[in-house]
């Protein structure tokens, strides 16, 4: 840590003031302040007293319920914390946090500090701040146009991830396992899942030779992508053996019980068994624990939480399930995920696809070839009656569409997603799944009102 400098108490005291200005001017103060302390003192986050325990999260998909349950589980337990929620997770978003959780001298108010922290910002950050525990939940493709290939965002991680940090990273998955080859490593994992294949079922595998020795990996088994487990046949690179692993999964009572590398066993409360979830939930536990958590204060925690509902929402009407699944556009990997959900889970449904990237940042600029890395082919299900497609980008969708092979007759579309969701036949159908994109909450609350409106009108018919 750098000797404070005048710069960085004015940066800090500006920053303060600042961001009490905006709040009364009833402005967002989560991302400001911190642009504005780095502008002015481009070390402040080195500077500025550091806490007792910092709690990283990073990684491609995952961070933010990863973080949210962190949070929950300590709030629940009575620990003080602070935390970067309703801020960014780059740069400016810390430094806010740091600042707001600050006294006028620079000093922590509280002991522990839980951060989103963006991978890619991994060179702006961890040369001034040195997590004590860094959860990597997983490394897939992301964005192109940023995030570029996953070899180079691992990269970036291992360049810049401090060697004192010890980090928590997903065992299933090869190339987060393999980040920070010196650093010390907890490692989590999912024992064989009967639904694991031993033939991938997705376009997209980010690693499929050895990055040792260039051979060809052997799959075990296959989970989804490249998550599974794997080894070289000509050299020691493999899936490493993990230090907490659920070894039994009981989707019925929401619990699996985790075996440790001493083969002591330990069973906690699942309040989701997605499977993205379930790997969220390990890394919480494990974290947790290390801070000093027991088993029963984490498991009563876990009884209280429950899935942010931008993320995932359920609501019954009039017999019709509505589901919101958030397939996080720009993004293969989160949305084949999404897509397969709406192909597995049970009934007649309707998929509704609203995976542009509205946000007033994007203007349409992105490149749609992450659409052709995305397993649209999911969605070419008997189950799935009608797929209805909305969004400035909509066109470029239906020719994903076809190509996946859905049948022309059950394809629908509109750009304004209210138009094109009252194209849906409700007739027959269990459940609506809308699969939205993160910017695109208020589009998704419309055509939930849409779909309740168009239900009330059939029944009283």
């Amino acid at each position: 840590m750098s000797k404070k400098t005048l710069k960085f108490y004015i940066a800090l005291w500006g920053a303060k003031a600042g961001s009490i200005l905006l709040k009364l001017l009833r402005r967002n103060a989560t991302y400001f302040p911190g642009k504005f302390a780095l502008s002015l003192c481009p070390n402040f986050i080195d500077m500025i007293d550091k806490y007792k325990t910092i709690i990283g999260v990073t990684g491609t998909n995952g961070k933010t319920t990863v973080c949210n349950m962190i949070e929950d589980i300590l709030k629940e337990n009575n620990y003080q914390f602070i935390d970067n929620k309703y801020g960014s997770n780059i740069d400016s978003g810390i430094a806010t946090t740091l600042i707001a959780g600050a006294t006028l001298t620079g000093k922590p108010k509280k002991d522990i500090a839980v951060l989103e922290i963006d991978e890619r910002s991994a060179s702006k950050v961890f040369p001034y701040l040195t997590p004590t525990y860094l959860i990597c939940t997983n490394l897939f493709r992301d964005s192109l146009m940023r995030n570029a290939h996953t070899e180079f965002i691992a990269g970036v991680l291992t360049k810049y991830i401090p060697k004192e940090t010890k980090l928590i990273v997903n065992a299933d998955d090869l190339i987060c396992s393999n980040i920070a080859p010196d650093n010390e490593k907890i490692y989590f994992g999912i024992d064989r899942l009967e639904t694991d294949t031993t033939k991938s079922n997705n376009i997209v595998r980010d690693i499929i030779v050895c990055p040792k020795c260039n051979t060809k990996l052997e799959y075990e088994y296959y989970r989804y992508h490249h998550i599974g487990k794997a080894h070289c046949p000509n050299c020691n690179f493999g899936t490493p053996e993990a230090d907490y692993r659920a070894s039994k999964i009981d989707i019925k009572e929401k619990n699996m019980t985790i075996t440790l590398k001493d083969g002591t066993k330990e069973q906690y409360y699942t309040p989701n068994t997605n499977i993205i979830n379930l790997y969220n939930i390990l890394a919480v536990i494990v974290v947790l624990k290390q801070i000093g958590l027991t088993q029963e204060q984490i498991n009563n925690g876990l009884k209280k939480l429950k899935v942010v509902e931008t993320r995932y929402s359920e609501d019954e009407y009039e017999g019709v399930k509505i589901i919101t699944h958030l397939a996080k556009g720009m993004n293969p990997i989160a949305c084949s995920r999404a897509f397969e959900y709406a192909k597995t889970t049970d009934g007649n449904k309707i998929a509704i696809v609203l995976i542009d990237d509205l946000h007033e940042d994007a203007k349409g600029t992105e490149n749609i070839a992450w659409q052709y890395d995305t397993d649209f082919e999911f969605l070419n299900d008997e189950s799935i009656k009608q797929v209805i497609i909305a969004g400035p980008r909509y066109l470029d969708t239906i020719v994903r569409m076809r190509l996946a092979d859905v049948p022309k007759e059950k394809i629908e579309y509109a750009k304004n997603e209210v138009e094109a969701t009252a194209k849906a036949n409700l007739e027959g159908i269990d459940k609506v799944v809308i699969l939205h994109d993160l910017y695109s909450l208020e589009e998704t609350e419309r055509i939930k009102n849409k779909i309740k409106e168009m239900i009330k009108e059939k029944k009283s018919k």
